[in-house]
């Protein structure tokens, strides 16, 4: 739903709510006052939708204006300032305009029950019996505990109507303050709109901001998920072209083969660029086609171990994140002893999580330069954080019998 038509919902919605509130109360409370006879009622129905044709038409122009002046950029001190001054020139222009707007047409409400109380003055003098009489002269007689001064106080006090010295008739609203504690229902009112409007847009844009950080934070992720393999596929590219260039004299078919397994893990590489996740058996096999050529260099010293779970073999993994410490695991393990050693995979579910197991022959020392982890130990933690935060965790460490393990703890599919 756009923002306008947010805006008049709440718009109708609102005024509505209040213009029914108003029927509720006359209706429930004060029938005899605001509802008989049947042109009151109508003047009094009439005065309701004048007081909320102004109150939609002041704030509607406060709005424009509002936009136009742009604001959200304002310092706090401005938007009080702004504040003040809105809800004062709402409230003078929404009350006069609604009272103009019935007195002009005679059609107030007010004047109606003025005029009300004036024939009902009238009538309490008849049943007084001081029609006709001078009983308002009660002050110029010097006679102020007379029946005469009894009856005009009575009069003046239940309708606000009483006769001059001349015998006109005169109106003193009773009720002081009336008008005053109108005009400050009216401020209530526009300052309430005005807050509920501030507040909305103060939340909607922390809301848009909130989002806003959000997608940024998501493109960040994704460049650094893609300036991480970037920097893998190179890696192992480099030692699989090696491999086979050692070989294109010695063994021509072997070459032919590893070419072929080399076409097979770049594909896969090419693929993964895409891709979050890949089943667990379709990065086994690109870590046999590197095994394969890694094994036509070290021969005999490359033993190779594969302890894989069934149950696992179509749980998601990150592309190339298997190959990568088989790859560290023969970089800083195998190549650096020269009787070679041992690389064993071992997957399993545990507890409804997958852990990815990589084994080799070593120690821990080899895979660290300087006190920091490689390149690709520390790709391995900042892809699993990008990808699952605190749910998943990368673990490397040196067990008994001189082998080095590194080990990838994620959420189960089941759980993800």
């Amino acid at each position: 739903m756009s923002n306008t038509i947010k805006y008049w919902l709440c718009q109708a919605m609102g005024w509505g709510g209040w213009f029914t509130l108003q029927l509720f109360i006359a209706y429930q409370y004060a029938p005899e006052a605001f509802l008989n006879p049947e042109i009151k009622r109508n003047l009094f129905l009439f005065s309701l939708i004048a007081d909320i044709f102004w109150f939609i038409l002041v704030t509607h122009s406060l709005r424009l204006v509002l936009k136009k002046l742009k604001w959200q950029r304002f310092t706090p001190d401005k938007i009080f300032l702004m504040f003040i001054a809105g809800v004062t020139l709402m409230t003078a222009v929404s009350f006069y305009g609604s009272k103009y707007t019935t007195e002009l047409p005679g059609l107030s409400f007010e004047k109606y029950e003025i005029n009300e109380r004036r024939q009902r003055a009238s009538l309490m003098e008849k049943e007084m019996n001081v029609a006709n009489t001078d009983y308002y002269l009660y002050k110029k007689n010097g006679v102020p505990d007379s029946a005469k001064y009894v009856s005009a106080l009575k009069i003046k006090k239940m309708t606000g109507w009483f006769r001059d010295q001349a015998g006109n008739w005169q109106f003193e609203e009773q009720r002081k303050g009336r008008y005053f504690w109108g005009f400050v229902f009216n401020v209530i009112l526009t300052a309430m709109w005005l807050l509920i409007y501030l507040v909305w847009h103060y939340v909607e844009r922390n809301r848009k901001d909130h989002i806003d950080k959000l997608r940024l934070e998501g493109m960040v992720k994704s460049l650094e998920l893609k300036t991480i393999k970037s920097h893998i596929n190179p890696h192992f590219i480099f030692n699989a072209l090696n491999s086979i260039r050692a070989l294109v004299d010695e063994n021509p078919p072997r070459a032919r083969t590893a070419i072929t397994e080399l076409s097979n893990i770049l594909r896969s590489s090419l693929k993964a660029d895409s891709l979050e996740t890949v089943p667990l058996h379709q990065e086994l096999d690109i870590v046999r086609d590197y095994l394969a050529l890694e094994h036509m260099r070290f021969e005999e010293r490359l033993k190779i171990e594969m302890r894989i779970d069934e149950d696992t073999l179509n749980q998601p993994i990150p592309p190339m994140m298997l190959q990568t410490l088989v790859e560290n695991a023969i970089k800083h393990g195998i190549s650096r002893d020269m009787n070679g050693g041992l690389i064993r995979i071992s997957s399993y579910l545990k507890n409804d999580q997958h852990e990815l197991i990589v084994q080799n022959t070593g120690n821990l020392g080899s895979f660290k330069t300087n006190g920091t982890s490689g390149f690709g130990l520390k790709s391995t933690e900042e892809r699993l954080n990008m990808l699952y935060g605190d749910k998943a965790r990368f673990e490397i460490e040196e067990i008994s019998g001189g082998i080095v393990q590194s080990k990838i703890i994620m959420p189960s599919a089941g759980i993800l």
